[in-house]
């Protein structure tokens, strides 16, 4: 019977072409919308290397000061904060310090090479996967020492030394800077923020003075916890850590905000801050507005597409006249319409997936984003044919009901 239902829609599929080309367009073209912004989701958020552990880890990157003005202060904390406060929380495993990464000039003969630093601890290394192609990270005692050793990613070594191997031991200049490299790893994607860079360096040699006693800064902090189901303990004690941070001019400020958060809810509790006033990471309302967003957008093409079924289905009614006359009933036209959807937004589900992959690696090939290296894993296939299923049964059901409810009379006249 399935067979036979795949056949009928097979052949009415190469009836009308020109209707067959808008629906599989329709489908194809909004699952390959959505699947390429999944992806893209999925690289900037997802468990990838060097942030592999994202179910361990929890990040610090953002702090708001409240004045009694009723102003505001939105920044990354200072290192001040992170060492002396965060630091020494003890439910952690480790805690990682490292700066935002900033572009740095540097020169191979006379050609400039615009580098972005990042000035880390030894605990990033530790903290974070990093792929060591060659070498090895820099340790306590550089730190310690404020060492002028860098570890780089494969690209900055091909650009600067022509090549990735043997490179460990040599000298980078960096801002008028020489570093003696100590290792080479991976090209991490920009989009990554917290682990990016092309050239890591110790955070001791930091041009700001990092005693300096101050709240806000050019900093971050990944903290690690022991599992994740210590993520709830490290969180409640970085709350309590958080109200004992005293305001360096209580005069005019009011209160500060601090969190660790998920690698999503870092981002979330920012973005959503006009809707929860910094009060939670505002991940459920940033869920049901991404949520809505996806059902609006497959909601038009899915009413485009059930007005062409309607026709289609319209112009086999003399089909369904002879059908209902032989005693089918209406559960099993339902049952075949709702198949032969089925079967055609598959087919538009597996185009979108193919014109998802070109996309993607037209992106990825543009180098619009440094070191993006989209994919589609089995996680986001699996849900793009989730939504290839709840397209087809949502775009058939009601042109599977309205012709269930034809009389035989009706359907043969045309009516």
């Amino acid at each position: 019977m399935l067979l036979s239902y795949l056949k009928i829609a097979w052949k009415v599929l190469l009836r009308r072409k020109f209707f067959t080309f808008i629906s599989l367009f329709g489908i194809s073209f909004t699952l390959m919308v959505l699947l390429v912004v999944v992806a893209m989701f999925d690289h900037t958020v997802g468990a990838h290397a060097p942030e592999t552990r994202l179910d361990r880890m929890l990040f610090v990157n953002f702090m708001r000061i409240k004045f009694k003005d009723n102003g505001n202060q939105n920044s990354p904390p200072s290192y001040y904060v992170l060492d002396r406060y965060v630091r020494k929380l003890k439910t952690p495993e480790q805690v990682a310090i490292y700066s935002n990464f900033h572009s740095t000039p540097s020169y191979v003969g006379n050609s400039r090479i615009d580098l972005d630093l990042k000035y880390t601890d030894e605990a990033f290394w530790q903290v974070l996967d990093f792929t060591f192609r060659d070498g090895k990270p820099f340790s306590a005692a550089d730190v310690k020492a404020a060492a002028h050793v860098a570890v780089i990613n494969r690209t900055t070594a091909r650009k600067y030394f022509g090549t990735e191997r043997g490179v460990v031991g040599k000298i980078i200049e960096v801002n008028q800077t020489n570093f003696r490299v100590l290792g080479v790893v991976d090209d991490v994607p920009a989009m990554r923020i917290s682990s990016y860079a092309d050239v890591w360096v110790p955070i001791t040699i930091h041009p700001s003075d990092l005693n300096r006693v101050s709240l806000t800064g050019d900093f971050s902090a990944i903290i690690l916890a022991r599992s994740a189901g210590d993520l709830k303990a490290v969180q409640a004690e970085f709350d309590q850590m958080a109200k004992q941070i005293p305001l360096t001019d209580p005069r005019t400020m009011l209160y500060l905000d601090l969190h660790a958060d998920s690698l999503l809810g870092s981002f979330s509790r920012q973005i959503m801050s006009p809707l929860t006033e910094h009060s939670s990471d505002g991940l459920n309302i940033l869920y049901a507005i991404l949520a809505g967003l996806a059902l609006l957008f497959m909601l038009l093409p899915a009413l485009n597409l059930v007005n062409i079924n309607v026709s289609r289905i319209m112009e086999r009614s003399s089909e369904i006249g002879v059908r209902k006359a032989f005693g089918a009933t209406g559960g099993t036209l339902i049952g075949q319409f709702l198949v032969e959807n089925i079967f055609l937004t598959t087919i538009g589900g597996l185009l979108g997936l193919l014109m998802a992959y070109v996309a993607l690696q037209l992106i990825g090939g543009s180098q619009l984003l440094a070191y993006a290296h989209f994919e589609l894993n089995w996680r986001i296939f699996s849900w793009a044919l989730l939504v290839t299923l709840f397209f087809g049964v949502l775009s058939g059901v009601y042109p599977a009901f309205k012709m269930s409810r034809l009389q035989p009379v009706q359907a043969l006249k045309g009516k």
